[in-house]
């Protein structure tokens, strides 16, 4: 044998694993199994696996159940999986087995060959036992489960919701900047009635709201946690109060409050929360892909198109077309919503496909549940500071449009009906002139009264004009 591999060993008989790496023998048979698709799990899913083999030992200790210098050791070792010293440990492809046991085996012979390394032994000489030691009282039925929801919650916490809060300020900021752009109103992409600037910033600046809001109400489903239901979710082969002390420490490490599944048949046979907390974030994405593309429209041209606001040139939009500038930023914002609409394929047939006791999607359930969170939250951060707050507005051109457009004629229907205000429009189309015009050369109003009637800023409010 190479002197770049040790021997190791598991139940189906011995391994060559690389000499320097601290997995063994099933993380092995893994890489060598699954060469699927190159992608193995990021920083989010692999910190959760240590803070769950980290919890674990310091329930199992607290229970009389590992000596303290074991439990002392597979703490310290799983530290540093929380830490990130050791992500170039974790080879196994995402597309793996359903249940995740080949990335449970993964983080305890990883922990376990480290913690027997803190204690002075060598590496894969079981004097710290990834089965009997990392695992104990666990199954790979109730740790994955944990893990996703574990990275989920912390991914919803600590990435999606700040960038939501970035993304709301810039809108709020834009909306009470433009509050008094008066410009076209538009339905069905056609002139509609006169609205501010600003009330359309509003609501997007809502919308993020409410999506945080969507987000927010997801949360309290992912704080359960399946740990203590082992393989079937009876529990068997771990102590009663494992579930609650090991949630506990959880909850100690990341900062959230998690707790015991309701029910642990649920949490390992389905997967619903995460499919629902999925489903928010795709919402929120919804809103992010509606709001990129109304900003793109508003800012097409910069001659010909609609103009309204001025857009950030952020790099040069052709390869071949001098002076050309792109929305660069709001088409990466679609390209993520796209993604995360598939990936959110991905994760409701996943979650709707549990096989009697156990769901066998758990790796890509978790894979695509995170992908999207982190895409979500790097998109809506780079949305808001590098298009939304560099965003003008073009009010000279706004007001120009807004004196030209045909639906001002819908400020005429209380005064002179709707026939007569739909006569003046088309005319007004036809002739080339103003609806103010018009309305007044056919004696319908007088020139104070079409003034009062057809003020655009006055129409942006609610009421009937011409009425106090």
């Amino acid at each position: 044998m190479s002197e770049d591999y040790r021997t190791e060993r598991d139940s189906l008989g011995e391994m060559q694993v690389p000499a320097d790496a601290y997995w063994g023998a099933q993380t092995q048979r893994a890489v060598e199994n699954f060469p699927i698709s190159g992608i193995t799990f990021g920083r989010r899913f692999v910190r959760a696996l240590g803070v769950v083999k980290k919890a674990a030992a310091q329930a199992n200790y607290d229970l009389g159940l590992l000596d303290e210098e074991t439990a002392d050791a597979i703490a310290d070792a799983a530290d540093e999986v929380i830490s990130g010293d050791h992500d170039d440990q974790f080879p196994v492809d995402v597309f793996q087995t359903g249940s995740g046991t080949s990335s449970n085996m993964n983080v305890n012979e990883v922990v376990a060959n480290r913690a027997a390394e803190i204690l002075g032994e060598g590496i894969g000489d079981r004097a710290v036992h990834p089965n009997d030691h990392v695992n104990y009282g666990q199954s790979s039925n109730d740790v994955i489960p944990t893990a996703m929801h574990v990275a989920a919650l912390e991914a919803v916490e600590k990435d999606v919701e700040p960038a939501l809060e970035v993304l709301q300020h810039a809108l709020d900021e834009k909306a009470d900047e433009f509050d008094d752009v008066v410009k076209t109103g538009r339905t069905h992409l056609q002139d509609a009635t006169p609205v501010r600037l600003g009330q359309e910033f509003g609501g997007y600046r809502t919308q993020i709201e409410k999506g945080r809001r969507r987000v927010e109400d997801v949360k309290s489903r992912l704080a359960e946690l399946a740990l203590g239901g082992t393989a079937v979710g009876t529990g068997l082969n771990t102590h009663p109060d494992f579930p609650g002390k090991a949630a506990s420490y959880i909850s100690k490490e990341t900062g959230i409050e998690f707790r015991e599944a309701d029910d642990h048949f649920e949490a390992q046979a389905a997967h619903d929360a995460m499919s629902e907390a999925h489903g928010a974030l795709r919402t929120v994405a919804g809103s992010l892909n509606k709001i990129a593309n109304d900003l793109r429209l508003l800012a097409s041209g910069p001659r010909n198109g609609l103009g309204e606001i001025e857009q950030p040139e952020n790099q040069p939009g052709s390869s071949i077309m001098p002076g050309k500038i792109n929305p660069v930023v709001a088409e990466a914002v679609n390209q993520v919503h796209k993604q995360v609409v598939g990936n959110d394929a991905a994760v409701s047939a996943g979650a709707a496909e549990g096989q009697l006791d156990l769901n066998l999607y758990k790796p890509v359930l978790a894979y695509n549940f995170l992908q999207s969170a982190s895409m979500l939250a790097n998109a809506s951060e780079v949305f808001a500071e590098r298009f939304v707050a560099k965003l003008e507005a073009n009010e000279e051109h706004c007001e120009r449009q807004v004196d030209r457009s045909m639906a001002l004629a819908t400020a005429l229907n209380p005064a002179i009906g709707y026939d007569k205000a739909s006569e003046v429009a088309k005319t007004a189309l036809k002739e080339g002139k103003t609806v103010k015009e018009v309305v007044v050369e056919k004696g319908y109003l007088s020139e104070a009264e079409a003034e009062d009637a057809l003020d655009p800023e006055k129409m942006t409010h609610r009421g009937i004009p011409g009425q106090d």
